[in-house]
């Protein structure tokens, strides 16, 4: 599987859209950084970004992998490998490489101007880390629909509609159903939900660890209550791991029953 997973890795961090990828990161960081005047701000501005772009670059990287690598996978499958072996080497594969595009892009700049000597040194740790679980989260996904979907079109057209759904419009459905059913308790449903979907939770917790929870709103206090606790925090880092763990296990399933 190390090599496997090598092979995929070089094979990304050979592609110029890595580089594209990378050098946005980096640009993105220098100029957030020049334009605000303290990193504390840049790293608010920094939050809307990667909540939003990590998983859209996840789902379009881990489809198109997948499918523009699909004659070298069948090569690979008639090869004495397990086919778990070969998916999960791919699947790690693409979301190391971008997930050190992201690490090492915004990095370099946050280093550069001294994120390690102050204050907002764990806030921009924690944005990378949820940046992370999101582009491993997200690449997951892609691959799931990309097995399932032997069409191109359909599974570029699933795989975009699950980001669009999970990043902008179950926001929308989320603050409907609130204001429909304000009268009733809402507390745990409001919890379930936001757990349900990983931009989300991920959104939350980094507006949480910058003390900005006012900026939820209406959920703004039952969130600070259960997440902003330690044992809220733990739980938040234990379900955006499930939510990691499900579609790569899913992936293995999906590639034993599949017939190349």
């Amino acid at each position: 599987m190390i090599k496997i997973l090598k092979y995929s890795f070089y094979d990304l961090a050979r592609s110029r859209w890595s580089y594209v990828y990378f050098a946005f990161y980096l640009l993105l960081g220098f100029v957030l950084l020049f334009l605000n005047s303290s990193i504390s701000k840049a790293v608010i501005t920094l939050m809307n970004i990667i909540v939003v772009l990590s998983p859209m670059i996840g789902t379009i990287f881990g489809i198109m992998y997948h499918y523009s690598a699909r004659e070298f996978t069948e090569l690979l499958l008639a090869q004495p490998i397990r086919r778990r072996t070969i998916f999960l080497g791919q699947y790690l594969g693409i979301a190391t490489s971008l997930s050190l595009s992201l690490i090492l892009g915004l990095g370099i700049p946050f280093l550069i101007y001294g994120v390690s000597q102050s204050s907002e040194f764990w806030n921009f740790a924690l944005l990378i880390i949820t940046g992370t679980f999101l582009t491993f989260i997200f690449v997951g996904l892609a691959i799931n629909i990309a097995l399932a979907n032997e069409n191109r079109i359909k599974g570029f057209s699933y795989a975009i509609l699950l980001w669009l759904f999970l990043a902008v419009m179950y926001d929308g459905i989320f603050m409907i159903l609130l204001m429909v059913f304000k009268d009733y308790p809402l507390d745990q449903f409001a919890l379930i939900a936001s757990i349900a979907n990983p931009i989300d939770l991920s959104r939350i917790l980094i507006l949480l660890k910058l003390d900005i929870a006012a900026l939820l709103g209406y959920t703004g206090a039952i969130f600070q209550k259960f997440f902003g606790s330690g044992l809220g925090a733990v739980l938040s880092f234990l379900a955006l791991f499930i939510w990691t763990l499900v579609p790569a296990l899913n992936l293995l399933r999906l590639a034993d029953k599949k017939d190349f």
